[in-house]
């Protein structure tokens, strides 16, 4: 028996949500919805009593699987490791097909985002890179070529 239906999202917490949101919408994304939460719902679930977030929910293209970044208005962030290799526990990268591998990663070093290492291929099935996005989030881009 399986419990899940379908990928519905997955959640970055970050400190400056309007760098990190134009950042996704520059590579492709689309805001879906903005919205504050508080009270007990989001005290229940997050398990930190008198929290408040502010949420911006973005979708791909396809309108698959979302992107939910939040920003904690209270209580304030703990800074996290901006500078986390992928052997890192934790969320190791968020990854994205591209059309263009090279024209993206460019586009990403002209924001000031660089390679984590370098451009790989993939039994010539796929090329792929990761870049230290926004507050160090490893965004990782593929490009499908064969």
């Amino acid at each position: 028996m399986s419990y899940v239906r379908r990928f519905d999202h997955v959640g970055i917490t970050v400190a400056d949500i309007d760098a990190v949101t134009a950042f996704f919408v520059a590579l492709g994304l689309e805001v879906e919805g903005r919205t504050f939460v508080e009270g007990e719902f989001l005290e229940t679930v997050c398990g930190i009593p008198g929290s408040r977030t502010e949420i911006v929910m973005l979708k791909a293209p396809d309108d698959g699987t979302r992107l939910e970044l939040s920003r904690f208005v209270r209580p304030d962030f703990v800074p996290g490791s901006p500078a986390a290799m992928a052997n890192e526990l934790g969320l190791r990268n968020v990854s994205f097909e591209v059309a263009d591998l090279r024209a993206a990663v460019e586009w990403a070093a002209g924001q000031g985002y660089g390679l984590v290492g370098g451009i790989g291929e993939y039994e010539n099935t796929f090329r792929m890179a990761y870049v230290r996005g926004p507050e160090g989030i490893i965004v990782s881009l593929a490009e499908r070529i064969g």
